[in-house]
């Protein structure tokens, strides 16, 4: 039986005059792919031209450049917001080294922040298993606080900037957790058209979309307990993107320990790759959809972030992804795939 997904690539050229051949005609090939669920394009072009940018994070520990930092455990208690009483009784909830707080520059109606370590500056290797699991578990744990104190707010995600050049405002590792009505667009995209695709189709999307890769072996990378890893079709970062899908995971409710386990247990591994990859920076996300509904399934996406180069810190995003709303990647998902698998290899 032939899967309603459909990974649609439009092939086309450059056609001009290269002066490192002595201006001899070269032809440049590029890709626009549709995104299998919403549509929505993304171009693939400059194959192999963006390199890893390397970090020295020693520089963020310096007195001068890390200036004043109110996640650090001596400021936590002065500088840090609380939550009325009414949402969290003890005003900030805390597990190991991880602190959830309101943010005070909110983007929602509950809008935290999750300090995730007592360290400043925390490499890839560092960030362990206590560590994740603390945080994600604090950080979901919260999620289901506020859905019982507010339900009306339907929506619920995670989003992590990691390192310079992720888009951050302090180096500290920290994560964002929201309750919300307005998620985001990418968010509502897919919530939309998945819920198009349940009704077409009779399935969830995104169980067919996992089965469907697994049979095609071309962007598939493994899985760590119930969850799946692949390469995305199309890439919303420049570098390429990972996601993680947890099947029979709908809203946050259904969210448990095991689900944060194999998300864990996946990170750990991918951050290993990174670390050969030579990649120090992220942008990740974790959507959770509505209470009731059985066809927008919990997934988690992860995009590498870095400089164009380290002489004028150009960012690795442009006019593409910021005004045309494009994504434009240098990276083809199913090298990324091959590349990852053998740290999916137990």
């Amino acid at each position: 039986m032939s899967s309603p997904i459909s990974f649609r690539i439009e092939e086309s050229e450059s056609v001009f005059l290269d002066p490192r051949k002595g201006f001899e005609t070269h032809v440049e090939r590029f890709q626009v792919r549709f995104d299998p669920l919403t549509g929505r394009t993304g171009h693939f072009s400059h194959v192999g031209a963006i390199k890893q940018q390397p970090l020295d994070l020693e520089v963020y520990k310096r007195p001068e450049v890390k200036g004043f930092c109110p996640f650090c455990p001596e400021n936590r208690a002065t500088y840090t917001p609380k939550f009325p009483e009414t949402l969290v009784s003890e005003g900030r909830m805390e597990r190991g080294e991880a602190m959830v707080i309101p943010n005070l520059f909110p983007y929602d109606v509950h809008s935290s922040v999750l300090i995730m370590t007592d360290e400043h500056v925390v490499p890839l290797a560092d960030l362990d298993e206590k560590r994740l699991k603390d945080a994600f578990s604090l950080g979901i744990d919260f999620l289901k606080n506020v859905r019982t104190v507010d339900p009306a707010q339907p929506y619920h995600l995670m989003t992590w900037n990691y390192m310079p050049p992720s888009g951050g405002g302090l180096v500290h590792p920290h994560q964002q957790y929201f309750s919300t009505p307005m998620p985001g667009n990418q968010f509502m995209d897919e919530l939309r058209a998945a819920e198009a695709f349940a009704r077409a189709h009779g399935g969830d999307y995104w169980s067919e979309l996992v089965d469907e890769e697994k049979r095609r072996k071309e962007r598939f990378i493994g899985e760590t307990g119930n969850s799946s890893w692949l390469a995305s079709f199309i890439s919303l970062g420049t570098v390429g993107d990972i996601l993680a899908v947890f099947p029979g995971v709908f809203s946050i409710d259904q969210c448990a320990e095991e689900q944060i386990q194999d998300l864990v247990s996946g990170l750990l591994r991918l951050f290993r790759y990174y670390q050969q990859a030579g990649v120090h920076s992220f942008n990740a996300s974790w959507f959770f959809g509505p209470l009731g509904q059985e066809y927008f399934t919990s997934h988690f996406r992860i995009i590498p972030r870095t400089f164009l180069n380290l002489r004028d810190f150009a960012p690795d995003m442009s006019f593409f992804q910021s005004l045309l709303q494009e994504p434009i990647g240098v990276l083809l998902p199913e090298h990324l795939s091959s590349e990852v698998q053998p740290f999916f290899q137990d």
